[in-house]
């Protein structure tokens, strides 16, 4: 029996430090470590979620379902963290001395939400009343303090998601439905504000560059949803990325720096959001490899920026393996996250998205990949 109670103790006290690692690796640690508890949450509501919602329904109707469901999870993961550390303290307190585990779980729910309908008896019974009362409230502290940081981060986001709507397009957008970056450069050309490009550019240079640091450190952040059922960050991502490889290969003039660095900055930021959740993609793709955009549709978008007075180069041909050659570095990541947050429909970006990624309860930390 000594040997029973002895076990029992280890293993709640594995409970309660599995609980403790989880709520440090996603509240405080500022980096993407995953966490298997806090993943774990994520993917079965998901799964909950998306069987709620009828394969065949519309976009409409599968975006106001999975509106809830970055919010729900980041609910229930506290209480999943609550109910783990309750039952690893009920564990304690049994291996303690407790006859019966209805006695020890009336002490445990007692303790964790000090509540003190139940009085512990023993020096070591009280210091573990004590530890569980701390790490109840502490969970809830937490939880507290971390939803402030992560809506000030989702509001600065979503501004300059709103502010490209009139920059590149939306729902009424003339090239289709969406941003795109074909938009974004007919725009800009057609208001004769064609020197704004560069503070464009450099605009989104930065907000990659917080994207990454901030969907990384706290991933919940990708799965919330635009206010507007057709804005997305993963969206407005491709048509950026789009607009800056355009310019740089298929606008005449010489090469934009500040549009190559965006491109850079871009696929840099959503490659290492995709390693969080381990999403595989080629890192060393080269000039030539196919991509999800046609000639055909690349065509379409030259002579629609040529309606616009925007300078298309003469050599298409060369133009178009320059555009493919940039397009390549981020689309495969592109695409993936956008199946992955259910993107709205959007120009070469959301209208696409690979199929619906399914992230493993137990997927190790992946070395960073090195992108060219």
């Amino acid at each position: 029996m000594v040997v029973v109670r002895v076990l029992v103790f280890l293993a709640g006290t594995a409970l309660i430090v599995a609980v403790v690692s989880s709520a440090v690796r996603t509240m405080i640690v500022p980096r993407g470590i995953p966490a298997v508890l806090a993943r774990g949450v994520f993917v079965v509501m998901r799964r909950l979620f998306r069987a709620l919602t009828p394969r065949k329904a519309d976009y409409r109707r599968r975006d106001r379902v999975m509106t809830y469901y970055a919010p729900m999870s980041l609910v229930a993961l506290p209480m999943v963290w609550l109910t783990i550390v309750a039952t690893g303290y009920a564990a304690l307190y049994w291996a303690l001395g407790l006859h019966s585990l209805r006695a020890a779980f009336r002490l445990s729910g007692s303790s964790l939400f000090t509540l003190g309908f139940v009085t512990p008896r023993g020096a070591a019974t009280h210091v573990l009343v004590f530890t569980e009362a701390g790490a109840g409230v502490g969970l809830l502290a937490l939880l507290i303090t971390y939803l402030p940081s992560l809506y000030s981060t989702f509001s600065r986001r979503e501004a300059a998601v709103a502010l490209l709507e009139s920059r590149a397009g939306g729902a009424g957008s003339r090239f289709g439905f969406g941003p795109s970056g074909v938009e974004l450069l007919w725009r800009f050309h057609t208001i004769g504000l064609r020197g704004g490009l560069d503070e464009v550019w450099e605009q989104w240079e930065n907000w990659f560059v917080d994207l990454e640091e901030t969907h990384t450190s706290l991933p919940a952040l990708s799965f919330f949803r635009s206010p507007q059922p057709d804005r997305s960050w993963v969206t407005a991502a491709g048509a950026v990325l789009d607009g800056a490889a355009l310019y740089v290969s298929t606008v005449k003039g010489a090469p934009d720096p500040q549009a190559q660095l965006c491109i850079r900055a871009g696929y840099l930021a959503l490659r290492h959001i995709a390693d969080f959740f381990d999403i595989t993609y080629d890192t060393e793709p080269q000039r030539g490899d196919p991509i999800a955009v046609t000639r055909e549709e690349w065509d379409k978008a030259c002579d629609y920026l040529q309606q616009g007075d925007v300078p298309v180069r003469e050599d298409r041909d060369a133009a178009w393996l320059d555009f493919a050659g940039w397009r390549v570095n981020y689309e495969q990541v592109l695409l993936a996250l956008a199946g992955l947050t259910m993107a709205p429909p959007a120009v070469w970006s959301g209208d696409r998205a690979s199929p619906f990624h399914r992230p493993r309860l137990t997927a190790p930390l992946r070395g960073r990949h090195a992108a060219s």
